[in-house]
């Protein structure tokens, strides 16, 4: 082991101890452990930092709301009529004997977002298909506690498709106080103990994401208190491939590549889904365990993944579909699965160790990466997602990518696991805007325009009603209503890059500790028709990735930017272009769900010319009105415009894969004349140059 790299391990040893003692430790000191009216760890666990709110609690207005709609009328709220693996015919999710035609991860991946979106939007048709699968899933326990589809990795059932569904399970619980799924997991979980470890969440996929068999276990102790549900999240975490070791062979089946360098054994596995939702485990046992050596690994692997393939906008990294030594440039993608699990993680990772980082980082892929995966209407999303990617065309860009296959283009069956997986990324977000504090108190997590109901102090219900058209804007309104006043403390996080955050009350500025990467915490007897103003003023900044060829990219506030691009959109056949594993129900008029292909028909090959004492002062910020679609992540409808200059560089064209170039190392010489360029927020730029180089 070199010493630069031992070096960097013993950085990232005391970034995650410096941030487990300082954060979580801070939080569970401010938060007195009492009776909560919400599920909150019970002893012996840590006591919670902040905790999820049922799902129905919050409710989302303006944008977020028309993301909804447009989720629900497309592909999220289609999908069941057009999907084979959701047909209700010969699905094993619907047998006693788990036997079936139809059955693995797909449905729990669908109904995970599907009836969430169900839940919040109160939508009785959505209600109505929801309950449909949640009573077949609940009659298909069998005497031994087991439920669900049979299905086996090897010799060993395989757990991984029930592990998804137990999030079902919850939020219809959440929902509905229906005892039955306390009952239902109840059994499960008995039946899991009976199982030998050499047996127990043995396999590629299930032995890496044992973290989520880990959340639910412990999700029920929080319910039921049961004490044989902590010996199981001993043998879960026991049982699950370890994301804590840090010298591991690989599977040579996911990882074939060869003469590997050293650092490559950091890790158990580097697929983009299995990374971004498995190294949560170790902080979800930490839970239990109290060894901050655990909180510390998953700290280490999100830092480890984003050393090596993370130097790029957008807060992801390059793997297409595992990440590959020596393509870590910003034109590698990452799945949809990738980024909805991504934001699911940071959610979980914000809950456990109250760490405001994560946060922040749920709204940079929130904003800046997910809402290009689909299309405005939500009727089709790629497979791969870019931080450059200058077209999405149905070709075959492998070795360029890692998998062989149309992976660029937007298609209604972009690969049976993102279009189904895709579902939960919105209201997941949507039931984490607003969390409630161990003090009895409420927290605003993430900014969106929202209201949500919390019972507060001495549970009087309390109804926040946010205003803001955030991260387009820099003011967040709150105002309250209440049957009576009521003493309670209210925590509003200050984002990590706001450097002069203000709160009013009343009109009258608070004098609270404001800290950027804090929450600042107002503590009073609050009346109804108080009202809460932030003033988040945005900057810009400009990011250097000197780990990957220097290259620049421009942020303002939690948007970072990208080149805006002419897209010219091309109509294809959905059955014509899809891969082999996207199945069609018998009888669906493909014609109402194309794919697309996106050609540019405007130059993307620039370099930025910035100022070089004052990078920020090379671009001009141009304010739009507010779209009248309400919708704000399309190329035509971004509300804010970044101006700058930039110079041609004519060697970096598209390479022998047909994917964007490989960045050249900045500053590059070219003798190409200044022009005038215009950003839009990534999020909008479907084509997207957001990694840039520099030119000289």
């Amino acid at each position: 082991m070199s010493k630069d790299f031992a070096t960097l391990i013993r950085l990232f040893a005391v970034v995650a101890i410096f941030m487990q003692l300082t954060t979580v430790g801070q939080v569970i000191k401010n938060n007195k452990q009492e009776k909560n009216y919400y599920s909150e760890n019970k002893k012996p666990l840590i006591p919670s930092a902040y905790i999820k709110l049922p799902v129905g609690a919050v409710h989302p207005e303006g944008w977020l709301k028309e993301y909804l709609f447009r989720q629900r009328d497309g592909l999220t709220g289609n999908l069941g009529n057009i999907s084979a693996w959701l047909q209700k015919t010969d699905n094993a999710w619907f047998s006693k004997t788990g036997e079936g035609a139809w059955g693995w991860e797909e449905v729990p991946y669908w109904l995970k977002g599907y009836g969430n979106l169900a839940y919040i939007l109160n939508d009785p048709k959505m209600l109505a298909e929801t309950k449909v699968w949640i009573e077949g899933v609940l009659n298909s326990q069998r005497e031994d506690g087991n439920f669900g589809p049979k299905n086996f990795d090897g010799k060993n059932q395989d757990f991984w498709a029930n592990m998804i569904m137990l999030y079902c399970l919850q939020s219809y619980y959440e929902y509905s106080n229906d005892a039955r799924v306390l009952d239902l997991m109840t059994k499960y979980f008995k039946f899991q103990q009976t199982v030998p470890d050499e047996n127990f969440i043995n396999g590629y996929w299930q032995g890496l994401r044992g973290g989520d068999n880990l959340h639910s276990v412990l999700w029920l102790y929080n319910h039921t208190g049961d004490q044989f549900l902590l010996e199981l999240a001993e043998k879960v975490h026991r049982c699950t491939k370890s994301w804590t070791a840090r010298n591991y062979e690989l599977h040579a089946g996911t990882h074939p590549q060869k003469n590997n360098p050293e650092w490559y054994k950091l890790l158990p596995d580097w697929h983009n889904v299995n990374v971004a939702q498995g190294f949560r485990e170790p902080a979800t046992y930490y839970q239990l365990s109290k060894n901050p050596a655990d909180i510390k690994a998953s700290y280490d692997v999100f830092n480890i993944i984003r050393e090596y393939f993370g130097q790029v906008p957008g807060g992801m990294f390059g793997s297409d579909e595992v990440a590959r030594p020596g393509y870590s440039d910003p034109r590698q993608g990452v799945e949809t699965c990738g980024l909805v699990e991504q934001m699911n993680s940071d959610q979980h990772m914000l809950r456990i160790t109250g760490d405001l980082m994560w946060a922040d980082h749920a709204e940079n892929v929130a904003f800046n990466m997910y809402p290009a995966a689909v299309t405005a209407d939500f009727k089709a999303l790629h497979y791969l997602t870019a931080p450059n990617m200058v077209q999405c065309d149905d070709k075959n860009h492998a070795p360029g990518v890692m998998n062989h296959g149309p992976f660029l283009m937007y298609n209604p069956f972009s690969s049976r696991c993102c279009q189904h997986n895709h579902a939960q990324g919105w209201p997941y977000y949507v039931e984490n805007l607003w969390m409630a504090t161990p003090d009895k108190g409420a927290f605003a997590a993430l900014y969106a325009a929202s209201n949500a109901t919390i019972k507060v102090g001495n549970g009087t219900e309390v109804k926040f009603t946010e205003t803001t058209n955030y991260p387009f804007g820099e003011k967040v309104d709150i105002a309250l209503s209440m049957s009576k006043p009521v003493e309670f403390p209210l925590y509003l996080r200050i984002p990590g890059w706001c450097k002069n955050a203000a709160i009013f009350i009343n009109g009258k500025k608070v004098d609270v500790k404001v800290e950027a990467g804090k929450a600042s915490v107002v503590t009073r007897k609050w009346k109804s028709g108080d009202k809460v103003n932030m003033d988040l003023p945005m900057e810009i900044t400009v990011t250097r990735w000197e780990k990957n060829k220097n290259a620049a990219s421009v942020n303002y506030g939690p948007l970072t930017f990208s080149l805006k691009i002419k897209e010219n959109y091309i109509k294809k056949g959905s059955d014509k272009t899809a891969i082999w594993d996207s199945k069609w129900q018998k009888g669906v008029d493909t014609s109402k769900w194309p794919s697309w292909e996106i050609y540019p028909e405007s130059d993307w090959n620039y370099g930025l010319v910035l100022d070089k004492e004052n990078p920020s002062k090379s671009f001009e910020i141009i304010k739009k009105s507010w779209p009248k679609s309400n919708f704000p992540f399309t190329n035509g409808d971004a509300p804010i415009v970044l101006k700058g200059k930039a110079r041609k560089i004519t060697e970096w064209k598209l390479d022998e894969h047909l994917l964007c170039g490989v960045l050249p190392q900045s500053p590059v010489l070219t003798n190409e004349p200044v022009v005038d360029i215009e950003l839009i927020p990534m999020g909008a730029a479907r084509l997207r140059i957001s990694a840039f180089p520099v030119a000289k």
